[in-house]
Order: structure tokens, then C-alpha cells, then sequence
């Protein structure tokens, strides 16, 4: 916090001078990075299989027994730690009938009863822990997630969704075996979303061979192109370290090579790019500010130049009442965008969806479903998860995309900021609460000699009558040879049903499954795309509205500045120089901040100044 009261100053100062100038706009805008610099959090997201130690990780993390650890059960719901005076827990469910949200408190020692339901039988969104810890106390919240396509959920899409608003992705793997194709995908897609992802081998103090499994997972991601940062970590070890004091098993640990990496690759990388949003911010507010303050000036002190800078103001003003009006041309793309964008995510994910139900309805044809029924829905939930990332990472870059067509729009402003259009992929994923149905259980062997001997049984008697007209008995060695053969074709034809049956259900299976997952992702979808259409028409439209109020107050300063009687010039005149020394000493600091290349950028959709005086 200590190095954020600089900017925390700067922005401040520039707060107060734009208030002074009255531009209520410019202040609402810099009291939101205010509000960024007073709270640093930083959110890191521990994700990875089933049974990874996740949660003795996280615990390990923050030195506190905090999420629940046990060898026979799993996290199911998002966990989010953060610091609070006094341990306290509570669960955020999903409100009746989509309304708000609702907030359960809970008993801290009930967490690890936590499960998909709260109490009240709503489904339960996440899990909120609050402890003491001092890595918390910093800024630090970490989110314990549930496993990447564990069985009957597709926990990935869930993940996913929370991945940009994140600054660090910890997937962890254990040293048991090198990694899955799942987590190979998970890793490749979540980089496109987080900018700080690591991969830690867990539990190397239970497996003596971690090295070559460690190797090979380098080889594994050197493959697939991915160049992430790689920790062999020891959550038992850590736990001994801190209880023992003992700085050779923390070194051990690799929790050190843990606490490095937050520290360079995110608290370092958040810290700069904090600096360069707030120094953009500040350029942009001194950059309005100067001109309706150098506009002024022009005018009070040469009156030809000043007539000039009015006709050039008044230019400046047509255009950006363009820029303003519902039918300008950047509304128009930014709707178009929006339209195009939708059909091609839907398409996209449907087409995903429909590759997948047929290669599962293949498997099947050639396969007995009943027998490894598991094994596909292992399969299915995991293939999902990594279409329904994909499709999301695909709207994530479209959405970039269509943002710069539509900043390009601006080019007579000078380059304008794109609004973090990946933070609005974050969203609660309602994917995970899809399962795929049970098939019905193989008959026993008792229904099957039953099929057997009711399809005997014609046979006997058939064969023992034809028997009986030759004088043999009824149940002679032919009846009972026919009774066999009759027999055995009724149980080859009951078992040739009864798997076409199980194939049929299965096929059917896959299809609601698949039919549910569209549902969702398809709302998810719209939804997502909303608030992308919200956040650029909104970052767009502020542009526009702060450029044009500017030349407004521009124009007006000038023309009333022409008409100021001659013995209020100088004293009007000397004022205006000693707010524009101010507002210039900013616009310096914030191109300190920015780096060399800030002098020549004009950020945020400012306007031309006018000549200087």
C-alpha cells in the first residue's frame, strides 16, 4: 500500500482540479481509480483435477486449516478465502426464481458439510471464508475451485469463468503422473484469459520419482507451445516447515519459489499496470482540462488567434457531435458487431456440441455403453468442459476485436483506451449443475436363466409332442436338444435387445446431456454478450460525451474570453496561466509514469488542443 500513495496523491490532486473546473465527468472517472489504488486485492485462483491437494495447498498457502481436507471426498463448490479479524464463513446461493443472490451465514466447523445445496436446498454458488492470515492481510484472496472435469459436472467451463477476472491461475498436478490432455487443454485456454499462470507438481514428498515426472511435463507443455513456469511444491512439508521453524524443509517445500512468483509475476506485473492506468487516467483528465484552460488563454491574449481557435473548436465540435448522436457510424459497427459476434458463438458452440455427440454415438455403436458407462461420462464431462472453454476464449478474443473496429471510429480524437472487455467473460457458469443420466443396470444372472428357460420351455413341448405321436415320452433327449437350441436363440435375441436398448438409451442420454449444456451455455452466452454490448456502448459513449463537453466548455471559454473587458485580461489571464502550470505539471508526472513514448499518445479519446499561446 505504501507504494500505491503516490498515484493515490496524484490522482487526488487531479480530482481536486477537475472539480475545481466543475467537469463532474472527469471526477466520477478518476474516483474509480482512486477506489483501485485504496484497494490492491489481488485474486488468485488455485484450479486442477480431483484429488490434486488443492486444499491442503491452499491452506498451506495461508498457514491456517481452513478448507476442509479429506481423502475420500473432493471440492464441489468454489471456496473463496480473504482476510478477515475473525474466522467466518458464508454461502452465497442461487435466489429463488433467478432473483438477487442470498447470503447464508455459516457455522465455521459445518464447512466441510458444504455441499452442491445449501441448507435451504438453493444451489450453492460459492463458499466465503474469511481468516485471520497475514498473506491475506496483504491483499491476497485465493479461490479454491472444484476439480477440473470431475464426475457428473463440467467443472472447466466454471473455472474458466472466473479466470479473467483473476491476476494468477495455480493449476496444480500431482507427482503421480505426468499431465492429462484435459489439463493440457485447461492450460492452453486459460492463458488466453489470466496473463499470470503457473503450474505447481504437488505431493513430491510422497512420490521419490517427481523428477522425471516433473521433466516430462516440461517436455508435455515444450509440445504443446505452452511456456508457463513450473514449481515442484510440498504442501506437508510447508505445514511441518512453519509449525517446526524450520527454514530447510520450507526451502524443501518449494513454497518459496511459490511466494517469488506472486511476487514478480503478479504483484509486480499488477503494480505496473496499475501505474500505467492511472497515469493514462490523469493524461486524459490534464489533457481535457488544458483545453478549455489554453483555449481561453488564446483568446485573451491575441484576439485574431483566438477567433482562429474558435472556428477551429467549432469544427472540432461537428465532428464530435457525430461521435455522440445514436445513428454515428461507431454505434451502428458496435451493434453490427454485437449481432455477428452472437450468431458465430452460438454457431461455434452448437457445432462444438454436435462433433461431440456424434463421436460419442459412434463409440457407442461399436461398444456395450452398460460396461463402461463411467468411462464415458468421464470422457464426456471432460470433452465438454474443454469445448465450452474453448467457445468462451473464442468470444473473449472476437470481443477484443470488434472493441478496436469500434475505436477506430475515434481515430480523429487520437488513439483512444479499449475497456477490459475480458472482464466481462466472469460470470457464474450454471454448466456445472448439467449430469448425464444413469443407465439402466444389466439384468442378474437369475433374470437371465429365467429369459433362458422361458424360451426352453416351447421347444420341450414342441419336440415332445412330435415325440409322443412316435411313441417316445414327452421330455425325451430330442425335446430337450430343441429346448436348448430354443433357448439359446432366446437369450442371444433377449441379450441382442437389451443392448440395442442400453445403446438407444445411452444415445438418448448423451443427447439431453449435451441438450442441457447448450441450454446453459447458450443463456451464458447472451448474457455475456450483453454485458460486452453494455460495457463498450458505455466506455464508447464516455468518450464521446467527455470530448464534446469539452470543446463545449472550450468554445464557451473562448467566446466569453473575446468579449472579457480589457481590465480583467491580465488578472483573468495570469489565473488561467498559474491552472494550466498545474494541470501541465500532471500531465508530466503521468508521462514520467507512462514512459517515453507517453508525450507523443493521446490517450483516452482526447481532443487536439488548440494552438498554445
Amino acid at each position: 500500500m505504501v507504494a500505491a500513495n503516490p498515484l493515490l496523491t496524484m490522482v487526488q490532486e487531479t480530482i481536486a482540479v477537475a472539480r475545481a473546473a466543475q467537469r463532474g465527468d472527469l471526477v466520477a472517472r478518476l474516483e474509480t481509480v482512486a477506489g483501485r489504488v485504496r484497494d490492491p486485492r489481488r485474486r488468485i485462483l488455485v484450479a486442477g483435477l480431483g484429488n490434486q491437494g488443492k486444499s491442503r495447498f491452499v491452506n498451506a498457502l495461508v498457514n491456517m486449516d481452513v478448507c476442509p481436507v479429506t481423502d475420500d471426498a473432493t471440492t464441489t463448490v468454489s471456496t473463496v478465502l480473504s482476510y478477515g479479524p475473525e474466522p467466518r464463513a458464508t454461502i452465497v446461493a442461487a435466489g429463488a426464481d433467478g432473483t438477487e443472490n442470498t447470503r447464508e451465514p455459516l457455522p465455521f466447523q459445518a464447512i466441510p458439510t458444504v455441499g452442491t445445496r445449501s441448507p435451504q436446498g438453493r444451489t450453492v454458488l460459492r463458499l466465503e471464508l474469511e481468516a485471520p492470515s497475514p498473506l491475506l492481510a496483504d491483499g491476497i484472496v485465493v479461490v479454491d475451485t472444484p476439480g477440473l472435469g470431475a464426475h457428473g459436472n463440467t467443472g472447466t467451463a466454471t473455472i474458466l469463468g472466473q479466470a479473467p477476472a483473476a491476476d494468477a491461475v495455480l493449476v496444480l498436478t500431482d507427482a503421480s503422473t505426468e499431465l492429462t490432455e484435459t489439463e493440457v487443454d485447461f492450460l492452453r485456454q486459460v492463458r488466453e484469459l489470466c496473463p499470470a499462470v503457473a503450474v505447481l507438481v504437488t505431493k513430491i514428498d510422497l512420490y521419490p520419482h517427481w523428477r522425471q515426472v516433473f521433466e516430462a511435463n516440461r517436455t508435455h507443455l515444450r509440445t504443446a507451445d505452452l511456456e508457463l513456469p513450473m514449481l515442484p511444491v510440498s504442501a506437508v512439508l510447508r505445514a511441518h516447515a512453519m509449525r517446526l521453524r524450520d527454514e530447510g524443509l520450507g526451502r524443501e517445500s518449494g513454497f518459496g519459489l511459490v511466494f517469488q512468483f506472486l511476487r514478480e509475476q503478479v504483484v509486480a506485473r499488477d503494480q505496473a499496470a496499475l501505474q500505467r492506468a492511472v497515469a493514462l487516467d490523469i493524461s486524459s483528465a490534464a489533457e481535457h482540462l488544458a483545453l478549455a484552460l489554453g483555449s481561453e488563454l488564446v483568446a485573451l491574449r491575441d484576439p485574431a488567434r483566438g477567433a482562429a481557435a474558435i472556428r477551429e473548436l467549432h469544427a472540432a465540435k461537428a465532428e464530435a457531435e457525430k461521435l455522440h448522436r445514436h445513428t454515428a457510424t461507431w454505434q451502428q459497427t458496435l451493434g453490427d458487431g454485437i449481432t455477428d459476434l452472437a450468431g458465430d458463438i452460438d454457431h461455434d458452440l452448437r457445432d462444438r456440441l454436435r462433433e461431440i455427440a456424434r463421436t460419442a454415438e459412434d463409440w457407442i455403436d461399436d461398444h456395450d455403453p452398460g460396461r463402461h458407462w463411467d468411462s464415458i461420462d468421464e470422457w464426456l464431462t471432460a470433452t465438454v468442459g474443454s469445448a465450452v472453454g474453448d467457445n468462451l476464449v473464442w468470444t473473449g478474443t472476437r470481443a477484443v476485436r470488434l472493441a478496436e473496429r469500434v475505436a477506430a471510429h475515434f481515430t480523429e480524437l487520437g488513439a483512444v483506451d479499449l475497456p477490459e472487455v475480458r472482464g466481462t467473460l466472469d460470470g457464474a457458469s450454471r454448466t456445472a449443475s448439467c449430469t448425464l443420466s444413469d443407465l439402466e443396470p444389466d439384468l442378474g444372472l437369475s433374470h437371465k436363466l429365467l429369459v433362458g428357460v422361458r424360451g426352453s420351455y416351447g421347444g420341450v413341448i414342441m419336440a415332445g409332442m412330435v415325440g409322443t405321436m412316435a411313441g417316445m415320452a414327452l421330455i425325451n433327449p430330442l425335446s430337450l436338444g430343441a429346448g436348448v437350441l430354443l433357448g439359446g436363440k432366446a437369450f442371444s435375441d433377449d441379450k441382442k435387445a437389451r443392448l440395442a436398448k442400453r445403446r438407444a438409451d445411452a444415445k438418448l442420454a448423451v443427447r439431453r446431456y449435451l441438450d442441457d449444456i447448450a441450454f446453459h451455455a447458450g443463456k451464458e452466452t447472451k448474457d455475456r454478450l450483453h454485458r460486452i454490448h453494455r460495457l463498450l456502448r458505455d466506455h464508447f459513449t464516455a468518450i464521446a460525451d467527455r470530448t464534446l463537453r469539452s470543446l463545449d466548455e472550450s468554445l464557451r471559454a473562448a467566446q466569453e474570453a473575446a468579449n472579457l473587458e480589457a481590465a480583467r485580461r491580465t488578472e483573468r489571464a495570469a489565473e488561467l496561466e498559474r491552472r494550466l502550470r498545474v494541470v501541465a505539471e500532471l500531465r508530466h508526472h503521468a508521462n514520467a509514469l507512462l514512459g517515453p513514448a507517453a508525450p507523443g499518445s493521446q490517450p483516452q479519446g482526447t481532443p487536439q488542443l488548440p494552438p498554445g499561446p
